[in-house]
């Protein structure tokens, strides 16, 4: 396949269900959900229910989703951890990327039929969830990691606050 044979492609996804939390604003939604408990659900839609099969047997799972809420497409952005200097968007997290697509690991608490109890959730209300996947450690874990520009001080502001944009903001630390 070429590059034009792949420009050329219209691909589309439909979403299998919907997330749901007590984040209504990205201003007050945690940037990273390791660091903070918050709780959610998933709610998956009837017709995918059915794959939820065995689900109930890991305790993470990857969730990506599309940003419903994203305002633009830039190539090159602040991050949130470093509003002083500006970024290309694949060496960084943020919503605001040429496909939207963001991605989660989250701690599956219950499963209840085809909805899902998760905590460590950093995801906003109504996002529409695109796939489940599920976090295996053998296979997902890496011993060697390089975190780029992403520093201890990065980490410890995030983990000391469970940061949210609003409160990085308030303490000059981002660029919303």
């Amino acid at each position: 396949m070429t590059e034009s044979d792949v420009k050329a492609m219209n691909i589309t996804y439909k979403p299998i269900g919907i997330i749901h939390s007590e984040h209504t604003r990205h201003e007050d939604t945690p940037i990273q959900g390791i660091f903070n408990p918050a709780p959610g659900t998933i709610e998956v839609f009837e017709e995918f229910a059915e794959g939820l099969q065995d689900i109930e047997s890991f305790t993470h799972l990857f969730l990506l989703y599309h940003f419903h809420r994203a305002t633009g497409d830039s190539l090159v952005q602040a991050p949130f951890l470093d509003g002083e200097k500006a970024r290309g968007i694949f060496s960084i997290r943020h919503f605001n990327r040429p496909n939207p697509i963001g991605i989660s690991i989250v701690d599956l608490k219950a499963v209840r039929g085809n909805i899902l109890e998760i905590s460590a959730c950093d995801i906003l209300d109504g996002t529409p969830l695109l796939d489940i996947k599920p976090y295996v450690y053998q296979f997902d874990h890496r011993d060697e990691v390089k975190s780029g520009w992403v520093d201890s001080t990065h980490i410890d502001d995030i983990q000391e606050w469970n940061a949210t944009p609003k409160q990085l903001r308030d303490r000059r630390r981002t660029n919303l």
